[in-house]
């Protein structure tokens, strides 16, 4: 009860939050995407460790350390380096190009409203990939919390997250993830400093007494794969440049007024994310210890909730269990509402002719469809799911991104190319990991973590297309304008001149 309690004030602050920010939105397509383009640098760096601190940093890491060891926390390394390519290689160039989202820059850089299309549905694929594992832990938590059936979870979730961005775009949804990483650091941290000092000194030695080797094991050579070093750069791969290649990262960076300013954030970030990743391996290394029986058979993916309760009984239990679950959910809804506006874009600015209306009905309509995906998805691990849609990131939108900002013989058929070799790859090697027994050895690595060959895939096929046609004539100006220090303008579709 204490739990639930905690989760519906949770909910509670969040619309109250969400709608209070419609306040300051003004009908426009700009404000609801990008709010403007006036968001407080600090504000801006804690709404995006907001959105990307998701289920798979809360629950999934922490179920990973415990189920595969200390390797895990490759992925806590690939997440936050993420970040650095972002501010190194993207976050500048991307707001110079006046683009609000990636068809948007797609568009710019290219000319091309096929390839504005195609980037549109890949937009989709990534932002439904991620969205299932937010409303699944969603689920999953307020069932442990309170015994609700699983699809309660999931569908207030979905409506929880649909009203506070319907009603004021970007901007709610920049007041809710700031606030939902204040949530998430204070009621995750707390509880896992009392945890670890309430274990006492032979649990935390337990805890602590680590083969260092399995840092080269991050995920599936406990599955017999025999491929540590193979998996282990394939989980980097796909996080660090899947970072750069998310549709809803890089939408954020339009709300900075500059391009030093988001870069400013971007570097913030990174604060922000090493801070938080300190806790969820706590979590799991305590689980090792207490725990045990979750990595042998049970979700991992609920070691985060359940080891309050086994480490401290009672009242104090409880209200550990209650402050972490909310943590837990803050985690689902930020997430979500970050991916509901990229989607939102993706349905609706990109795909067809944008309005205000049309926008808030895409924000309804692409919650629906996660909401309807998430409900079969219960046993599919967390960091599964949200590693599938790293992988398609890297291996699309991070390619077309880097060679679109740093190279000017980059054509319209080259990016076609890739992107489709990119996304095709990506899937259909997800698709074949569920679908298929490979049995041990490289080829399990290859489809389950598929980045170490689809992201080189993909630039490789952007390069050599590219390098067999010409470039557009605009493209010397079009790059020049991407690296050019000034005041930054909305591009508005025209390459007769450089902006």
């Amino acid at each position: 009860m204490t739990g639930l309690l905690a989760i519906g004030l949770l909910v509670v602050a969040s619309m109250a939050i969400g709608v209070w920010g419609v306040r300051a939105t003004r009908s426009t397509t700009p404000d609801f995407l990008v709010a403007s383009q006036r968001v407080a640098p600090g504000w801006n760096a804690m709404a995006i460790a907001g959105e990307y601190v998701s289920a798979a940093s809360v629950l999934g890491l922490a179920g990973l350390l415990l189920k595969d060891g200390i390797g895990s926390l490759w992925y806590a390394v690939g997440f936050t380096a993420g970040y650095v390519v972002v501010a190194a290689l993207v976050a500048g160039p991307m707001r110079r190009s006046g683009a609000y989202t990636v068809p948007d820059f797609a568009d710019y850089r290219l000319g091309s409203q096929a390839i504005r299309k195609l980037c549109a549905v890949i937009v989709l694929v990534i932002m439904w990939l991620y969205l299932v594992p937010q409303f699944k832990g969603a689920g999953m938590v307020l069932h442990l919390v309170s015994g609700t059936p699983y699809w309660v979870g999931v569908v207030l979730a979905g409506a929880v997250v649909t009203v506070s961005i319907a009603a004021g775009g970007m901007r709610s949804a920049t007041y809710v993830q700031g606030f939902h990483y204040l949530v998430k650091l204070l009621f995750i941290a707390v509880p896992a400093v009392f945890l670890v000092v309430h274990a006492g000194e032979d649990a935390r030695e337990a805890a602590l007494r680590v083969d260092l080797s399995e840092w080269s094991r991050p995920l599936l050579d406990v599955q017999d794969a025999g491929q540590p070093l193979l998996a282990t750069w394939s989980v980097l791969l796909a996080t660090t440049l899947g970072a750069a290649g998310l549709p809803h990262v890089v939408m954020r960076f339009h709300t900075s007024d500059s391009a030093w300013t988001a870069r400013r954030v971007a570097v913030g970030v990174i604060v922000l994310l090493g801070l938080f990743y300190i806790f969820p391996a706590a979590y799991g290394l305590l689980g090792r210890v207490f725990t045990p029986g979750l990595g042998d058979g049970g979700d991992t993916d609920t070691v985060t909730i359940v080891l309050p309760g086994e480490i401290v009984a009672g009242r104090w239990g409880a209200v550990l269990t209650a402050l972490v679950a909310t943590g837990a959910f803050a985690a689902f809804l930020s997430t979500s509402s970050g991916l509901l506006m990229a989607l939102a874009g993706g349905l609706s600015h990109d795909l067809s002719r944008a309005s205000v209306p049309r926008l808030r009905g895409a924000v309804a309509g692409g919650a629906l469809v996660a909401v309807l995906l998430s409900l079969p998805a219960r046993a599919v691990d967390i960091n599964v799911a949200v590693g599938w849609a790293f992988a398609v990131a890297a291996s699309t939108f991070c390619p077309l991104l880097v060679l679109g900002i740093w190279w000017r013989g980059l054509t319209a058929a080259g990016a076609a190319a890739g992107l489709a070799a990119g996304v095709l790859s990506a899937t259909g090697a997800a698709l074949a990991s569920v679908l298929t027994d490979a049995g041990p050895g490289w080829l399990v690595v290859l489809l389950a973590q598929p980045a170490a060959w689809t992201v080189p895939l993909a630039f490789a096929v952007m390069i050599a297309v590219s390098l067999r046609g010409t470039p557009p004539e605009w493209a010397e100006r079009a790059v020049l304008r991407l690296h050019t220090p000034g005041p930054s303008a909305r591009w508005e579709g025209d390459h007769s001149t450089p902006g």
